[in-house]
């Protein structure tokens, strides 16, 4: 055999084996999820199956169940006299009555109403109104829910349990949410034991560590959740604006001249690479298992943001070990775009299209599932 064979062999076998220890040590995305106890890619139902059913009520949770989503994902708000409760909005005017029920307290914000009167709202009708080809009588005076009660959705179907997503839904509005949210999941029986043993391959979510997921936007909340309950998975959101990731440009929407807001977001990025990096940085080193990026879409629209998935940001996220859960997408056309990108898991409004997308498509139809729930 020639010596120069014989070099080149050798190279090509340390090189080889190089590869195979740099691979070693850093584990697939898939095993991360696994080690989390966190499916893979996962089904994130964003308030609920939100695209068929108004957002946050009990329609939209038991949709998502019963179609298999992974996860009921929702923004979790402290009633003025201490209840937790799910909804996005910081005000009750686009998604209730308030303005009837409550005309002179219609512009305060949702903690300054009592559960009671929060109870009183109609959560549903505006649904119908704005969605016309989606309407359902029975969608007229749905109620906002408690925690509890999402989490009496959650455990509802014997044959398949969601876990929940849960976002500390502008903390610093609710100081000692973050305890406060420790106490019902521990109450409810949803806080696994520190130190449980992790499934060795895909989990049952709902029945794992992975049945929780907490998320935010705000470092001090990561942090607060993090000393609280240190064993449940953790996501950093990602946004590029004021009080994340700066920007590369300051120029404001109304100083852009764009005429609609997913045209001036498409154009927001990071200031440079080691800002992103940065952001990833600190959520590894506050104990988050992931990251919640942005997404910009393929048709635009309100859910269109700055693009926070290049594969080179998913790829960055993976070497640090770290999950990406990608929001909030609803097409075919941007789950593959995604998906090739490396992203982990989707929140979507349409949890049934996702579903079929990664074919795991539910049994029964949208409409069969809402007519078996009494929708």
């Amino acid at each position: 055999m020639p010596v120069t064979f014989t070099k080149n062999a050798l190279l090509l076998s340390l090189l080889l084996a190089l590869g195979q220890a740099q691979a070693a040590s850093e584990p697939a995305p898939s095993a991360l999820a696994i080690r989390s106890g966190i499916p893979h890619p996962a089904v994130i139902a964003h308030r609920g199956a939100s695209f068929d059913a108004p957002e946050s009520t009990a329609a939209a949770y038991t949709l998502a169940r019963d179609l298999g989503a992974d996860y009921l994902e929702l923004d979790l708000q402290r009633s003025k006299d201490g209840v937790l409760f799910a909804l996005h909005d910081n005000t009750l005017q686009r998604t209730t009555d308030v303005a009837r029920k409550f005309p002179e307290r219609k512009d305060s914000p949702a903690n300054a109403f009592t559960m009671a009167e929060l109870k009183t709202l109609d959560a549903g009708t505006w649904f119908n109104t704005a969605y016309p080809d989606r309407a359902r009588p029975s969608y007229a005076g749905l109620n906002i829910l408690t925690l509890d009660e999402i989490i009496d959705i959650a455990q509802g179907n014997p044959q398949h349990q969601p876990g929940l997503y849960i976002e500390t839904k502008e903390p610093k509005q609710f100081p000692g949410i973050e305890h406060d949210l420790k106490a019902k999941l521990q109450e409810r029986g949803w806080l696994i034991p520190a130190g449980s043993a992790v499934a060795k391959s895909e989990p049952a979510v709902g029945q794992g560590p992975g049945k929780v997921v907490l998320q935010t936007f705000e470092k001090s909340s990561l942090e607060l959740l993090q000393k609280e309950m240190p064993q449940v998975p953790k996501i950093l959101l990602l946004w590029v604006g004021e009080g994340n990731i700066e920007p590369v440009s300051k120029v404001t929407f109304a100083e852009s001249g764009e005429k609609d807001k997913a045209a001036y977001y498409a154009k927001q990025a990071p200031k440079d690479k080691a800002e992103f990096q940065r952001w990833v940085d600190y959520a590894k080193a506050q104990g988050a298992i992931g990251t919640g990026p942005s997404a910009a879409l393929t048709q635009g629209g309100d859910q269109s943001y700055a693009d926070l998935v290049h594969p080179w940001m998913n790829r960055y996220t993976h070497d640090q070990g770290l999950l990406v859960h990608v929001y909030t997408i609803d097409d075919a056309v941007d789950y593959q775009k995604v998906m090739e990108a490396g992203v982990d898991g989707i929140f979507t409004n349409r949890a049934s299209e996702l579903l079929k997308f990664y074919k795991r498509p539910a049994a029964v139809s949208v409409d069969q599932v809402l007519k078996n729930n009494g929708y």
